[in-house]
């Protein structure tokens, strides 16, 4: 059985709903999975997990939350191998250009994204929980 790490920070509850969405996903599909929030997830656990869910919402000029998902992420980018992963979370001002740079910077670090960046504006509606769970299928075909 595959199993994979849903791992997010979220400041007012919107990427939390996105990664449990996600999470429902994967284990209604029989995945195994472990949620993280990000100050919890760290390098020494990649080996245990076939693919990656990795959320944060934009924070400040559209940049990653640079307290404790940053720092996280920075550690574990160039050692995800080839192992799938996807990306998600909310905004709530601007137009989700962080997404579109934390994606583009997923590529440069030659991460095996799965599909491309999934950005929710504030709090998911039922449509975006239907979005999510697609990412979440996304993943699952490229474990």
């Amino acid at each position: 059985m595959s199993k994979v790490a849903v791992i997010y920070w979220s400041g007012t509850g919107n990427t939390e709903e996105m990664a449990n969405a996600i999470a429902d996903r994967l284990k209604e599909k029989e995945i195994d999975i472990d949620i993280y929030q990000a100050s919890g997830f760290d390098a020494s656990k990649l080996a245990d997990y076939d693919g990656f869910a990795f959320g944060c919402p934009a924070m400040g000029d559209e940049s990653l939350e640079d307290g404790e998902f940053e720092p996280m992420f920075e550690s574990v980018e160039s050692k995800l191998d080839s192992k799938p992963v996807v990306i998600f979370g909310s905004y709530e001002w601007n137009d989700g250009q962080w997404m579109l740079n934390w994606q583009e910077r997923c590529k440069n670090s030659n991460i095996n994204l799965a599909s491309d960046g999934l950005a929710v504006y504030s709090s998911p509606e039922d449509d975006d929980i239907e979005s999510c769970q697609d990412l979440a299928d996304d993943l699952i075909k490229n474990l």
